[in-house]
């Protein structure tokens, strides 16, 4: 049985929702949460496989739970259901870890095979988001390459290391170490720590 969560803040859409499944025999909601801070109390509660999550809902951006889920460990899979296609939308709930992103048209024979595909560990995208998604891929910039002990202190700078205790961690002078730092500004187009950091781990260099 295939444990499903729905996170949508149109109670009309949950009810829509469980009757499109309610007759699949090998699928269950178990709950509904109308915003996403619910759906994460409630995934670590329950345990659902799956969890049917609409990206604007009041009380948080689904983006940013799909996010927590994913860091949480907790088994279940997350597959956006929605009505917005921008590739914006598309790419950050990718990039966030979610393992479907499908649109609210689709017909409930697809949705329960993009449940149970999702269950089986794939990844699942509507025909018009796959496409999207693949021209986005497609003319994204190049990753920007970091050296090995770029990487190395970029991780430390994440733990909040200051200069100086990235040196005695890697045993190097402290401006050896400030002249890495401002070659990974200079090649990941920043200008302080944090934005570092944060844009790194956007393109999953750390």
């Amino acid at each position: 049985m295939i444990r499903i969560l729905l996170a949508d803040d149109h109670p009309v859409v949950r009810e829509g929702l469980r009757g499109m499944l309610a007759a699949e025999p090998d699928l269950e909601v178990v709950a509904d949460a109308s915003n996403g801070p619910q759906a994460e109390a409630l995934c670590a509660e329950l345990r659902p496989d799956i969890v049917l999550m609409d990206l604007r809902m009041p009380g948080g951006d689904g983006v940013e739970s799909i996010e927590r889920l994913t860091a949480s460990g907790l088994p279940c899979r997350v597959i956006v259901l929605t009505t917005y296609e921008t590739d914006r939308d598309i790419l950050r709930a990718v990039e966030a870890g979610a393992a479907g992103y499908l649109l609210k048209d689709l017909a409930r024979g697809e949705l329960a095979q993009a449940v149970r595909a999702a269950a089986r560990g794939e990844t699942v995208l509507a025909p018009s988001v796959a496409g999207r998604l693949v021209d986005q891929l497609r003319t994204r910039p190049e990753r920007p390459r970091l050296s090995e002990r770029e990487v190395s202190v970029l991780r430390l700078v994440a733990e909040g290391c200051t200069n100086a205790e990235i040196g005695r961690r890697l045993f190097v002078a402290e401006s050896t170490v400030k002249t890495h730092v401002v070659r990974i500004f200079g090649k990941l187009g920043v200008d302080d720590r944090t934005a570092a950091v944060t844009r790194a781990m956007g393109l999953g260099l750390i």
